[in-house]
């Protein structure tokens, strides 16, 4: 009886399958290789820096303080009243060309007149009996010399004499006391100026008993003002008198009005725990463009250097990262203290002494340093792929 053998066909058919698992699995296994590999390098990979750098270039540096301050006349008269009264007239008034001498108003004369007439009328009577009373001294000196009367008695009217005189002299003195007072009736400006302010009107009575009134203020020359400047005292220590200064007031936002430094006042005044000082800019008005009143934001130049070689401040203060240990400490204390700067040279960041001296708001001077012609500074960087 015949057995059947085993055929070989499942067996081949197990192996192919079994091979292109394997195929299968390495190619998977291959496939993420290449992610994780791809992966590691992406986040793995070196940061790549760009510097942000600008050339050493010549230029100017200016120092400046800035403050807030009031255009005004640079003399104001104050005018008065120095005898009370009713005002009769007014002659002046806001914006008048004065002349010194001019009168300006006028109080009511008539009191002041009759003063003057009385003192005048008593004047007059006490030196016609003066007259009288010497006619008989003379006549009493002579019959005392002819022993025809006693002498006591010419001596008596020598003294009444005296008497006499002395009171004519006050009386001398009570007519000049009154037309005194008469002609300060006449309110007259002293000076040469302009009228900026009135305070007085036709009608009011003014009275000078305990205080003069302010009748007018007249500006002696508007072609000449001042700005008085409310200045830090943190400034204060490099403002000289003679520094240049520019202002602008809000009537011309578009002009930059000049000046110069005239004075620095010592009292200081104090708002809020803020001490400041006043600084007087004097400027010159000739077009009459300015007004006494107006606000001015100034700009005082303290100090200036032109055509010197200078770097951005941020240049001063850049560190490039991993190696903060170079950033000079304590800050710089003088001109002659030295600071590091870093410069682009083959892509790469170098580090530089310098000496810096004047510094504004954007630049400082170099003194001396490690620089060289066509080297640019770097003032910061950036690292896109940081954090990734």
């Amino acid at each position: 009886m015949l057995q059947a053998t085993p055929s070989a066909a499942p067996v081949k058919s197990s192996a192919r399958s079994l091979g292109a698992r394997v195929r299968r699995g390495a190619a998977a296994v291959l496939v993420l290789a290449v992610i994780v590999g791809i992966a590691w390098w992406v986040f793995h990979r070196p940061e790549q820096v760009q510097y942000v750098t600008v050339p050493i270039e010549r230029g100017a540096i200016t120092r400046t303080a800035t403050s807030t301050g009031t255009v005004n006349p640079v003399l104001t008269i104050i005018v008065g009243s120095y005898v009370s009264g009713v005002i009769q007239n007014i002659y002046c008034d806001y914006n008048t060309q004065v002349r010194a001498g001019q009168v300006c108003a006028k109080i009511d004369p008539r009191p002041y007149q009759a003063t003057v007439d009385q003192y005048s009328g008593q004047l007059a009577r006490d030196q016609a009996i003066l007259d009288r009373d010497r006619i008989d001294l003379t006549r009493y000196q002579k019959l005392a010399e002819q022993n025809s009367i006693a002498r006591q008695q010419a001596e008596d009217q020598a003294y009444i004499v005296h008497q006499g005189e002395g009171t004519v002299s006050l009386d001398h003195a009570y007519v000049e006391a009154a037309k005194l007072n008469l002609g300060y009736t006449d309110i007259v400006s002293p000076v040469d100026g302009v009228v900026v302010s009135r305070s007085v009107t036709g009608g009011q009575t003014v009275a000078s008993t305990f205080q003069t009134p302010t009748l007018f203020l007249i500006a002696r020359d508007l072609t000449l003002l001042e700005v008085d400047t409310n200045t830090s005292e943190a400034d204060m220590g490099g403002i000289k008198v003679g520094d240049k200064a520019t202002f602008t007031v809000d009537a011309f936002p578009q002009r930059i009005f000049h000046g110069t430094v005239t004075q620095r006042r010592q009292s200081p005044q104090t708002v809020q725990n803020v001490v400041t000082y006043d600084v007087v800019i004097g400027v010159d008005n000739n077009d009459l463009a300015l007004v006494p009143g107006m606000t001015a934001s100034t700009t005082i130049i303290t100090d200036q250097r032109s055509d010197v070689i200078r770097v951005p401040n941020q240049a001063l203060r850049y560190v490039p990262g991993g190696i903060s240990a170079v950033q000079p400490r304590g800050g710089l204390t003088s001109a002659a203290a030295s600071a590091q700067v870093f410069v682009l040279r083959d892509d790469r960041p170098v580090m530089g002494t310098v000496v810096p001296g004047l510094a504004d708001d954007n630049f400082t001077e170099i003194i001396s340093g490690d620089l060289h012609a066509g080297d640019r500074v770097i003032t910061a960087e950036s690292r896109p792929h940081a954090g990734e």
